[in-house]
């Protein structure tokens, strides 16, 4: 293998992984602003389900805008009395 087709191979591979970097960051970002428009964040009462639900919507990035609505419910265990 040539010099000049090693310094082609790095530059294509290094193009390669800042576009994924840049999707993936628009893919959240996407994810973000659905459950901020859900209304996700407003209110003070952080629990397991609305963690997750969280979590789930920001994940799902744009297909919350294809009908997607992720929600998670999770119990924790209570403590013997």
């Amino acid at each position: 293998m040539s010099v000049t087709s090693r310094t082609r191979s790095r530059r294509w591979a290094r193009g390669r992984s800042q576009t994924i970097s840049i999707v993936l960051a628009v893919w959240l970002l996407v994810g973000v602003l659905a459950a901020v428009q859900r209304g996700y964040f407003s209110g003070n009462d952080a629990n397991c389900s609305r963690l997750g639900t969280i979590a789930a919507n920001v994940v799902a990035g744009p297909l919350n805008y294809l009908g997607v609505n992720p929600k998670i419910a999770c119990r924790t265990p209570q403590p013997s009395r």
